[in-house]
């Protein structure tokens, strides 16, 4: 597991993460999320050791990162795509850090593999695209085979057909019982991604759940069509629920869809659709973090 305790970091005055206490399972993908500015880099630099904090704690496995003895055998991660030397060709990037960590040289050609790189694992890295790079930092997160596992933003620069890659290879390593932190901006991607959400604003922790509890925690009511759709409405209003028209049926809210059914049946009205409507992960996201935005445009008009 990842284990946040109660950390905090200052620059000068600024508070960048304020008592963060939270948790990161094995087998679940947990989608790190907040707006700019909010503390999500500094806080996966402080788990890695490259930032110290005030305050608080992290642990990997039980330990701070700075105890691992072979930390790439126990954490992988991804947080600067372009932290690497141009002159060096991939595959000796990649063994320069196997070295370091005591990982054979038969791994590097493994990973390579893995992330779509083999047949470029001489080029030097200079002439690599941006998805490239990103590639090659998730073949160095792989690297080590660890158990936890942390990407920040691993879809910038990939291409449709490379962001179903990272998405299906995240989902993969957490099926194999490993920990996934994966922080991103694209909340239609962390929909499909993330079992479990750490939302965070301006350093705090906001919501720390699963994610279908998230956004039915965000319900947008109930969607009822039914042939006798005025006496319907009369009953639900009868029954303390909100009522209105809306595409040829009645958007319901105040009651839920278990509820409307049983008053329906009661009165012998039979209901042709019963839809409950649960905010998008995007409108729950905005919705919680909406006193948490520090730089935001005008609206568009």
């Amino acid at each position: 597991m990842i284990e946040i305790s109660g950390l905090t970091m200052r620059y000068g005055d600024a508070l960048a993460v304020d008592n963060l206490t939270f948790v990161v399972k094995p087998g679940l993908v947990t989608g790190f999320l907040g707006v700019n500015g909010a503390g999500k880099s500094t806080t996966m630099r402080m788990i890695l050791g490259l930032e110290a904090p005030d305050s608080g704690t992290s642990l990997v496995a039980g330990q701070p990162y700075g105890a691992l003895r072979k930390p790439m055998r126990e954490v992988g991660a991804l947080l600067d795509a372009g932290a690497v030397h141009g002159g060096r060709s991939a595959a000796a990037h990649l063994w320069c850090l196997a070295r370091s960590n005591g990982i054979g040289r038969g791994r590097v050609g493994e990973v390579l593999e893995q992330v779509g790189l083999a047949e470029v694992a001489g080029r030097r890295i200079a002439g690599f695209s941006l998805g490239m790079r990103q590639r090659l930092g998730i073949a160095a997160a792989l690297l080590g085979d660890p158990g936890v596992l942390m990407f920040d933003e691993p879809v910038n620069g990939l291409d449709p057909e490379g962001i179903r890659w990272i998405r299906e290879l995240m989902r993969l390593l957490a099926g194999e019982g490993r920990t996934v932190l994966v922080s991103s901006h694209l909340m239609g991607e962390m929909a499909l991604t993330a079992d479990h959400v750490v939302v965070i604003g301006r350093g705090r922790l906001i919501a720390d759940t699963t994610m279908s509890e998230l956004v039915e925690r965000f319900q947008r009511g109930v969607l009822v069509r039914a042939a006798a759709q005025r006496a319907l409405a009369d009953v639900l209003r009868s029954g303390g629920a909100t009522v209105r028209e809306e595409d040829g049926g009645l958007s319901v809210s105040g009651l839920s869809a278990t509820r409307i059914g049983e008053l329906a049946l009661a009165r012998g009205i039979a209901l042709s659709e019963l839809t409950p409507r649960s905010a998008s992960l995007e409108e729950a996201f905005m919705e919680l973090t909406e006193d948490s935005v520090e730089f935001g445009a005008g609206r568009v008009l």
